[in-house]
């Protein structure tokens, strides 16, 4: 192992300040040689981040999709099966490369499904803002090469893309999603797609373009021009896998034919017995049946055929992203830096139930080939629907964009150096907001405690480094007494002590509380409100006291997720909403 001592308690500053060299506010700080010394006592780091990848997706996590690469960093690191993101994908990516509540990022909601209410308002800017700093910027400034390739949906003005934020290299889309192949949106909500490359908007994907393997091509690309150097880096993949449209070259579709000819009740069954055998999910559950989705059998034949080859090609793209990783994976083996590499791989909500082309059925029809030979092909849009978002789900309850398990309960694997133990599976609680303070433990690099960075107003870090228990030196990450609040869009949930505090906005729920004990009750059928009343009113204290940190905006008593977008994308058609996100000049 290359990591020989860590410095988890100074900045990069003092750091320099003790090698005799004055610290500056600038990018720059220290000379090379400097930095190149401190840089051989730390590790490199990657983050990987999927798409509405569900709980049980992972060969790791319980599923017949095979993923041996991902199943090894599990088996050689941390897997966790209690880490919660938020239920959709701007909030999480905000708070993951933070450590800062998405109400003070600027992605109090998302774009896509904002409120009338929440329009213009200060923490729902719909971009990042200048009021936090992220764990790239600050990484850079400490020594670090810092590179993204892959989607980015943190904003789209000049002071809110990825090169603008830290990011020394950077290839990204700015938007939710779009087509794999070609530079084409998925949702009518967008007229345009945009990828930059750095600050250069591309007019062109390059050829052969598809989205895994090229985002894995050009990171492997970066580190490589930058490996004279000595200097360590951080890489951060976030991959438009497995958000819709679902898509992947033929040879990996072709490997789950017949996979799913059983159906989503059939499937669903045998990856909780598979989670109950590997010591994931307590024995005995009674699964309710998957929300919005017909019983299997009652489909007609023709049904069953389209629907598990939108499961068969959902299959192949995974397959595919296990694939890349496992070509990272060999480069950084190649290189010699595989053992100084620490690896985070997770997903960014929970599955996603939506059927956009039911939705919006007319823009599909003239903008996608809609045809069962061509299901997952290039020119081809599809998604897979609720019924295998609730296998994908297992044993959770809903899907992207609720509050319950099913939309914020995400695979997380951590393996690597500093320490990290090795074939850990643990159901301690974590939050998205802890990657960020973990990362930079790592690196040896305190976060801004004073309210400022390089002379502006930030935010402080939320989160709670997890390094400590990674390492075996501490039995939880957040101890007793601890809340950790999450909202978007109306849905909430506050955790404390074991316990879960949630509520959903239809059209998963009617807004009304409800308490579960997850760990012991991860499908959240027991329902103990009328049971411990004086708990409720804690965590409801809790929540109110962080609606008030954090300025959050209540949705109207009326608001529907799918109403708002569709209402949205209206908007967005008659350019009312365009300027609110305005592009780089």
């Amino acid at each position: 192992m290359v990591l020989t001592r860590m410095f988890p308690l100074l900045t990069a500053c003092a750091l320099l300040v003790l090698l005799g060299t004055a610290c500056s506010s600038e990018v720059e700080q220290g000379s090379e040689e400097q930095t190149s010394k401190l840089a051989d006592e730390r590790p490199n780091m990657i983050l990987v981040l999927l798409d509405d990848t569900g709980f049980s997706d992972l060969g790791a996590y319980g599923s017949e999709i095979k993923t041996p690469n991902i199943d090894q960093l599990a088996a050689n690191g941390v897997q966790f099966t209690n880490f919660h993101a938020a239920a959709a994908c701007s909030p999480t990516r905000g708070m993951l490369l933070t450590g800062v509540d998405n109400h003070h990022v600027g992605m109090g909601n998302m774009i896509e499904i904002m409120a009338d209410n929440q329009f213009d308002q200060p923490g729902y800017e719909s971009f990042m803002n200048d009021r936090v700093v992220t764990v790239a910027t600050l990484l850079r400034d400490a020594g670090y090469h810092t590179y993204l390739s892959g989607k980015w949906h943190l904003g789209k003005t000049k002071d809110s893309i990825p090169a603008a934020r830290g990011f020394e290299r950077s290839f990204t889309l700015l938007e939710s999603g779009a087509d794999n192949f070609e530079m084409k949106s998925y949702l009518p909500l967008n007229e345009f797609v945009h990828w930059y490359d750095d600050f250069e908007l591309l007019t062109e994907l390059p050829d052969g373009f598809f989205s895994t393997d090229y985002y894995t091509d050009r990171l492997i690309e970066n580190i490589g021009a930058d490996r004279d150097d000595d200097k360590p880096f951080f890489g951060y993949l976030p991959l438009q896998a497995q958000h819709y449209p679902l898509q992947v070259a033929e040879e990996f579709i072709k490997k789950y034919e017949g996979a799913y000819d059983a159906g989503w009740d059939e499937i669903r069954a045998r990856r909780y017995a598979r989670q109950v055998e590997l010591g994931l999910m307590p024995a005995g559950l009674t699964l309710p049946p998957i929300a919005a989705a017909p019983k299997w059998d009652s489909l007609s034949d023709e049904d069953r055929r389209a629907y598990a080859r939108r499961m068969e090609v959902y299959a192949g793209m995974l397959d595919n992203v296990d694939a890349n990783l496992g070509r990272l994976m060999t480069y950084l083996e190649e290189i010699g830096e595989a053992d100084n590499t620490v690896i985070v791989f997770m997903s960014d909500n929970g599955a996603d139930n939506n059927e956009q082309d039911k939705v919006f059925p007319e823009w599909y029809a003239a903008n996608f080939d809609l045809s069962y030979e061509r299901m997952g092909l290039p020119g081809s849009y599809v998604n897979y629907g609720p019924g295998w978002a609730g296998v994908s789900s297992t044993p959770l309850t809903l899907f992207k964009g609720s509050a319950s398990e099913g939309g914020l309960r995400v695979p997380l694997i951590i393996s690597g150096p500093a320490g990290i133990k090795s074939g850990v599976k643990t159901d301690s609680f974590a939050f998205v907001t802890d990657i960020t303070p973990t990362l930079l433990e790592i690196a040896g690099v305190e976060p801004p405690t004073t309210g400022t960075y390089n002379g502006k107003d930030v935010y402080p870090i939320d989160g709670t480094s997890m390094l400590s228990y990674l390492r075996g030196d501490q039995a939880y990450i957040h101890g007793p007494g601890k809340v950790v609040v999450y909202e978007m869009a109306g849905s909430a949930a506050i955790f404390r002590d074991g316990y879960k505090l949630t509520r959903n906005n239809p059209p998963f729920g009617n807004r009304q509380w409800r308490l579960y004990r997850p760990v012991e009750d991860p499908a959240e059928v027991n329902e103990l409100s009328q049971a411990e009343p004086k708990m409720v009113a804690e965590l409801i204290a809790g929540y109110d006291q962080f609606a008030d940190e954090v300025n959050l905006i209540e949705v109207p008593d009326d608001y529907d997720v799918l109403l708002q977008l569709q209402k949205n994308v209206a908007r967005n058609n008659a350019k009312e909403v365009l300027d609110t996100v305005p592009l780089l000049d």
